[in-house]
């Protein structure tokens, strides 16, 4: 049984850093990626950034340049380092793990932006 645990989440003004940290326990070996997503209100999921097996990464250009992306794969954890942040990045955030199968995902963590 996968289980992703999302933290970090939080509220920041506008041109503030957070840094998200999902922890990925059980059959991990089977990711052929790990990655983030965000959902805001009434607004469709969308990729924010991933990281491959190999270390390849692929980002939103909403946030390229201010995003980064890591990945510990001792610790099994994903990290999503976030700065320069605006309001519009307001949304729950979700890690994703993409299994050989099937999509594995968090239950989500908060990152509010104030102006």
């Amino acid at each position: 049984q996968v289980q992703l645990v999302e933290s970090g989440g939080g509220l920041v003004q506008a041109g503030g850093s957070l840094r998200l940290s999902c922890a990925a326990s059980g059959n991990t070996f089977s990711f052929k990626s790990m990655g983030w997503y965000r959902q805001a209100p009434g607004k469709q999921r969308e990729l924010v950034a991933v990281i491959r097996n190999g270390d390849s990464t692929n980002y939103a250009d909403s946030v390229k340049g201010r995003f980064t992306v890591s990945r510990d794969n001792a610790k099994n954890t994903v990290y999503l380092q976030m700065n320069s942040l605006k309001p519009e990045d307001t949304a729950v955030y979700l890690c994703n793990a993409e299994g050989m199968f099937v999509n594995y995902w968090g239950q989500g963590t908060q990152v509010t932006v104030s102006s």
